[in-house]
């Protein structure tokens, strides 16, 4: 997610939005104990503002850390790298979480994925009877569904004002967007690789990664619905005229491993 954020006063109006903000936070404070449905409709209380915070997914850390909840996040997954802080903290494992980890870290929320709802039952059952509450995230799909996700997390750390905000200023940043590509004459034929050789791993139609394409006024070259694997021979016969790769932070020379592929080299956008 890309968060923008700007103002400008003088000190009066500094000191007015300091009042706002102190008055802000208590009116949130106050408004635990709270009950919400999580991404997946599960209905989760929670009792207090949460004063420790893990997440599972690098896309609900860094809503965290927009939120202002650099303090109170103690654990992330081996996978997030942003904003830079997120590197300080501890880590709870990838996709398949380090249970024992997140019990020693005795959190007071854990942002979980759907993946772990449908692999890690027992697990969950097991924070669950700790004491732990357990928020299921799920921001795959779409924008509007990042939106809520965003919303709910703001809920559910006691910080609705600020995710509002977010929601408003990427809707803003969308809209000039859409704007901009509204020029567009010539789609570009795209193909988006979120996992390296062996296993070509690509985000198709009804992903956030898709509904990007299409805001910007590409063509995603994957017809299937949702993220799955791709043979090689494939994509070559599809023959995109711009590579996109999302493993480079833990992958080195990345685009050199894409350029020198045997039986690439006709491809468009690797010539």
């Amino acid at each position: 997610f890309s968060l923008i954020a700007g103002c400008s006063t003088d000190n009066k109006n500094a000191d007015d939005i300091t009042n706002n903000q102190e008055k802000t936070e208590q009116s949130q404070t106050n408004a635990f104990p709270i009950t919400l449905k999580d991404d997946l409709g599960n209905e989760v209380t929670i009792e207090k503002q949460p004063e420790k915070i893990v997440s599972i997914l690098p896309s609900a850390t860094e809503i965290l850390f927009a939120l202002g909840l650099d303090n109170e996040i103690i654990g992330v997954s081996e996978h997030d790298n942003y904003p830079e802080a997120a590197l300080e903290k501890e880590k709870i494992g990838d996709m398949d979480m380090n249970t024992e980890k997140i019990i020693s870290l005795m959190p007071d929320v854990a942002f979980l994925a759907k993946y772990n709802y449908e692999n890690s039952a027992e697990a969950i059952k097991q924070l669950e009877q700790l004491g732990i509450k357990v928020v299921i995230i799920d921001t795959e799909e779409s924008f509007e569904a990042a939106y809520e996700s965003i919303e709910l997390i703001g809920k559910a750390t006691g910080k609705t004002e600020e995710a509002k905000e977010i929601v408003a200023s990427m809707k803003e940043q969308m809209e000039q967007i859409k704007e901009k590509a509204s020029k567009v004459t010539e789609k570009k034929k795209v193909w988006v690789e979120i996992s390296p050789q062996p296993d070509l791993y690509t985000a198709g139609q009804h992903t956030y990664i898709g509904e990007m394409l299409n805001l910007i006024g590409a063509e995603n070259i994957a017809a299937e619905e949702g993220w799955y694997n791709v043979n090689e021979e494939e994509v070559v016969k599809l023959n995109p005229e711009v590579i996109v790769t999302t493993y480079g932070y833990y992958v080195e020379n990345a685009v050199e491993q894409v350029l020198s592929r045997d039986g690439w080299q006709e491809v468009t956008a690797v010539k």
